[in-house]
């Protein structure tokens, strides 16, 4: 089941100008993902947990506004729900003056270049130069990717709270993806910590074997944290020295650099 696309009684707040409604219809087009990119109406409603008669209605209503394409009893996304990603980032003007100054990066490294945000316990990039392909999935602007285990995720964990810190991580089921994956929740705290207070983070392996990456917070100008900035490599080209020495003075003076941009 894809993070919150299942709609519990316990998600919905007491705020009674809180629609339920539309939180039902957001949580239906969750529901499509690259594991499930077409689905029935049965499909749908135990997908995230509706009566059928309410996932026919979202389902209906999404069809007739052209989120949602209907071929016999099967139902898909429509190109036009790229709008709502593309209208979010046409509101970060800040992205596109970070693209040349990740591009450049890139180049002087030789390596991929990322930014993401956190988005609960999940990243969602933002932004992306790619050199090489280095993951088995293809990592493209929106994807998401578990925070706890990413260097992207954890610089900007660290600027939570230790209660919402915990609470976040006590809401996800921590998976091994790899041998090196930290899968103890107090020594996942610590690292977060341990990396907040050097001012980056380097996750060796942990999300998939052969990846090593190194982050830095991205800061508005207000010293607020809006997303993280990063850049990855295959293992058995790079080292965590080299990723310390090298790329990290490159990384904080990008930054640096994209920081005026950001409000």
């Amino acid at each position: 089941m894809s993070a919150g696309a299942q709609v519990r009684a316990s998600d919905l707040t007491d705020d009674k100008e809180f629609m339920a409604t539309l939180a039902k219809g957001l949580a239906v087009i969750r529901a499509f993902g690259e594991h499930r990119p077409v689905m029935t109406l049965s499909q749908a409603a135990a997908e995230v947990g509706l009566s059928r008669a309410t996932a026919r209605r979202i389902l209906r209503t999404l069809a007739e506004l052209g989120y949602v394409e209907q071929a016999g009893r099967h139902f898909a996304l429509a190109p036009r729900v790229l709008e709502l990603g593309f209208r979010y980032l046409a509101t970060q003007s800040w992205i596109d003056r970070a693209l040349p100054l990740m591009k450049a990066l890139s180049e002087a490294v030789e390596e991929s270049c990322s930014v993401a945000i956190l988005q609960g316990t999940e990243i969602v990039y933002v932004a992306r130069v790619p050199t090489r392909r280095i993951m088995t999935s293809v990592l493209t602007v929106g994807a998401r990717l578990p925070a706890f285990h990413t260097s992207l995720g954890r610089v900007q964990l660290g600027f939570l709270s230790t209660e919402d810190l915990w609470r976040r991580l006590r809401s996800v089921s921590i998976e091994p993806y790899t041998p090196s994956t930290i899968t103890d929740l107090g020594a996942l705290v610590e690292r977060i910590r341990e990396d907040h207070g050097r001012g980056f983070s380097i996750v060796d392996e942990e999300l998939e074997k052969g990846l090593r990456s190194i982050a830095v917070p991205l800061t508005a100008r207000s010293g607020r944290v809006i997303a993280g900035l990063n850049l990855s490599a295959h293992s058995n080209r790079t080292t965590r020295n080299e990723m310390r020495e090298r790329f990290l003075p490159k990384l904080m003076e990008a930054a640096r650099q994209i920081a005026v941009f950001a409000e």
